[in-house]
């Protein structure tokens, strides 16, 4: 069985990084399985970079040519940059087909793929099965990523927000129809929800209704080998963190200036809490996007985060918080959970695929920074917090470690190519 990985990055981003795991998952399972991406920065054999051109620098300029193309007819409509990310993967003459022709595989699994790394139309071009993991909405939305509860995308997109558009006929609806058009030419496509959330709202999507279309709910593998429990004291050492105060730790990429992550009701609930042993640390931020707090914020920024870091700071943590507005299957969770640190966040999206409520973390009322709050005093005051530890530790172990998440994708793999019902 030989499965080509799709992902415009490899490891930038958390999307990328869980495409690249999901890799790293079925070769330890001894499945044959390749990455083809658009910007390459592993070292890694396995990973393939899209050629445009046979000729590195004048390859790099073409993509950056082809991205800004990409880019330019979002500046003609009012695209609301700040809030929303949104693609429109339109420009043609694109050579990822004749790549995942070179390569041979018996099945093409998409992960995220936006910024030019396959056009909407040529997704009916590849003559094997396609599966296509979302790990946003984009899939099924008019082209943004998170439609913030606009709900169109379960008819028809049109007069869309992230456009500031109140024309019925703008640039939404044209991608909208773009993508139905070609969904329904696709022989074979089975759409993976990471979460429970996720794979129900493309159930609900028009532009997902079509015989040739399966939906099913897979999460994403979690290495537990690399994310696992270390010594809290020694890992605030390392980092430089005090050892004598409960720490509660908010990160993700772009984690201060993305309105999504939340961090503006992480700094509501932090309001009101009335303590002085506590401090905070983020990552994936920047300092001066940071609003002045009571407590002390010790900042890791984006540029610097490995996931040797990111371990140290999951495991010298007392409690992650995740207050996202939306969420599908987060990475933070997981990883921190695999570190046998418990996890606060809003009852929203995918979370409660990975936190029980007061087993292994607190699942807040949607945006109530009251409840927030207590849930964070609840985990950092908790009488037996190593109990907490232990069963976050165990969640993942039991649902998303690499054997397990790797045996139920070889079966859906099986599945597929054998033209089975699918579980």
């Amino acid at each position: 069985m030989k499965i080509l990985i799709i992902s415009t990055y490899d490891i930038i981003g958390g999307a990328a990084r869980a495409a690249y795991r999901f890799q790293e998952c079925l070769l330890e399972a001894g499945i044959e399985a390749t990455m083809l991406v658009r910007h390459k920065k592993s070292n890694n054999k396995k990973v393939k970079e899209i050629q445009f051109i046979p000729h590195r620098f004048l390859n790099k300029v073409l993509r950056y040519i082809r991205l800004r193309g990409e880019r330019s007819i979002l500046k003609l409509n009012k695209y609301n940059t700040k809030e929303y990310l949104f693609n429109t993967s339109h420009l043609p003459f694109h050579p990822i087909i004749k790549e995942i022709n070179a390569i041979k595989p018996d099945i093409v699994h998409f992960h995220w793929v936006c910024f030019d790394t396959i056009p909407i139309e040529d997704y009916k071009k590849i003559n094997v099965p396609v599966v296509w993991s979302l790990h946003d909405m984009w899939a099924f939305t008019g082209g943004c990523h998170y439609d913030k509860e606009c709900g169109k995308y379960k008819n028809e997109c049109g007069k869309c927000p992230a456009l500031n558009s109140q024309k019925e006929n703008d640039l939404s609806k044209w991608v909208w129809k773009r993508k139905k058009n070609t969904y329904l030419k696709i022989k074979n496509l089975t759409i993976i929800g990471l979460s429970k959330w996720i794979a129900e709202c493309a159930e609900k999507s028009n532009v997902l209704q079509s015989p040739n279309i399966k939906i099913v709910n897979l999460p994403n593998p979690t290495d537990t080998k690399l994310f696992r429990p270390s010594d809290k004291k020694q890992e605030r050492k390392k980092l430089g963190l005090p050892l004598d105060k409960k720490l509660i730790c908010f990160g993700a990429m772009s984690s201060t200036s993305d309105p999504r992550k939340g961090f503006l009701k992480l700094a509501e609930a932090l309001s009101l809490l009335d303590t002085t042993d506590t401090e905070l640390i983020i990552f994936g931020g920047k300092e001066e996007e940071i609003p002045h707090l009571k407590f002390k914020c010790h900042v890791f920024p984006e540029y610097n985060i490995t996931d040797e870091k990111l371990i140290s700071l999951y495991c010298s943590a007392d409690v992650v918080v995740v207050p996202s507005l939306q969420e599908n299957l987060s990475l933070t969770i997981s990883e921190s959970l695999s570190c046998g640190t418990p996890v606060v966040a809003f009852h929203i999206g995918g979370n409660s695929d990975m936190i029980e409520h007061t087993y292994n973390g607190y699942l807040a009322k949607p945006f109530d920074v009251q409840d927030l709050c207590d849930g964070i005093k609840w985990v950092i005051n908790h009488h037996q917090h190593d109990e907490l530890c232990k069963n976050a530790r165990e969640k993942v172990v039991k649902e998303f470690d690499y054997p397990v998440v790797a045996r139920k994708y070889i079966e859906l793999y099986k599945q597929i190519l054998h033209n089975k019902p699918l579980y």
